[in-house]
C-alpha cells in the first residue's frame, strides 16, 4: 500500500505545469499574431505607397492647392498658374514644404512637409500630366562625382552674390533671401537651378548646360561634408563676422582681464 502512494506521488504534476505550458502557448500565440500582423500592416502600407496614381494626385492637388492655383492650374488672383511648371518645380515647392503657403510674405520660407514623398509625387505627376514642364534629372547628374574645382568656379560667378561664395545664404532685397545651401539635397539644388523658384532666375542650357549643373552640384556637396580645417566657420560669412566675433569676445575678454588684474591689485 506504502508502494502505492510512493508510485502516486511521484507521478503526480506540479500545480504551476499547468499554468506554465498556459503561459507558452499565450506567448507564442502572441507572437505569431504580432508577427503576421507586422507582415499585413507593411504589405498594406506599400500597397497604399505604390497604388497613388495621376488620379490621387489630382483629388490631392484639388483638396490643397486648388484654392491658389485654381482647380485646372490656371491660376488665381492668390496664385500663379502652373502651365509649364512641371513636376519638377512642383516636387521642389512641396517636399520643401514651402508649398501650401501659409500666409502671404515677401517669400516662402521653408518649413515642415505636410505631405508624404508618395502623396508629393502623385501631385507632381498629376501637373506634369496636365501642364507638361522640367521633369527630374538623370541620376549621374546627382551622384556628386562631377568636376568640384569647376563646380566651385561656376558657383562663384553666378550664384555666389546671392548664395554667399561658402553657400551660407545672404539678405536681399524687400525682406527677401537666398537660402543657405548647405542642407539642401542634390535634387533641389538641381531644381532651382533649372525652375529658378522664388527670386532665383532660371539657368537654361544656354547659360548652364547639365554638365555645369552637375559639376556646381558636385562642389556644394563637397563643401557640405568638408570640415572647416580653421575650427569654427562661423557661418561661413567671411571676415565681417569673424572681425566681429574677434572684437566682442577677443577685446572684450582681454578688457575684463585688465579690470580684474588691476582691481586685485589695488
Amino acid at each position: 500500500m506504502a508502494r502505492e502512494n510512493k508510485r502516486r506521488a511521484h507521478g503526480r504534476r506540479s500545480p504551476w505545469a499547468a499554468a506554465a505550458l498556459i503561459g507558452i502557448g499565450l506567448l507564442l500565440t502572441g507572437g505569431a499574431y504580432a508577427g503576421a500582423s507586422a507582415a499585413m500592416a507593411a504589405t498594406n502600407e506599400t500597397q497604399v505607397a505604390t497604388a497613388l496614381t495621376v488620379e490621387d494626385g489630382k483629388k490631392l492637388f484639388q483638396a490643397n492647392c486648388a484654392t491658389c492655383h485654381g482647380l485646372n492650374l490656371q491660376g488665381t488672383e492668390s496664385g500663379p498658374s502652373l502651365y509649364g511648371v512641371g513636376e519638377l518645380s512642383v516636387e521642389f515647392q512641396v517636399a520643401t514644404g514651402r508649398m501650401p503657403l501659409q500666409a502671404q510674405a515677401p517669400q516662402a520660407p521653408q518649413k515642415p512637409v505636410q505631405f508624404t514623398e508618395e502623396q508629393i509625387l502623385a501631385i507632381a505627376a498629376y501637373v506634369q500630366d496636365v501642364a507638361p514642364g522640367p521633369s527630374f534629372p538623370e541620376d549621374e547628374v546627382l551622384d556628386g562625382e562631377g568636376d568640384v574645382a569647376r563646380g566651385a568656379e561656376l558657383f562663384r560667378i553666378n550664384c555666389a552674390m546671392c548664395h554667399n561664395v561658402a553657400g551660407a545664404g545672404g539678405a536681399l532685397t524687400e525682406g527677401k533671401y537666398a537660402p543657405a545651401l548647405d542642407k539642401t539635397s542634390a535634387l533641389h539644388m538641381y531644381a532651382a537651378m533649372v525652375t529658378g523658384p522664388q527670386n532665383m532666375p532660371v539657368f537654361s542650357d544656354m547659360n548652364l548646360t547639365t554638365e555645369d549643373k552637375r559639376d556646381i552640384i558636385s562642389s556644394l556637396l563637397f563643401q557640405q561634408e568638408a570640415v572647416s580645417p580653421g575650427g569654427f566657420t562661423l557661418g561661413s560669412l567671411g571676415p565681417v563676422s569673424e572681425g566681429l566675433f574677434i572684437w566682442i569676445f577677443g577685446i572684450g575678454t582681454l578688457i575684463a582681464i585688465t579690470v580684474w588684474i588691476t582691481a586685485k591689485s589695488n
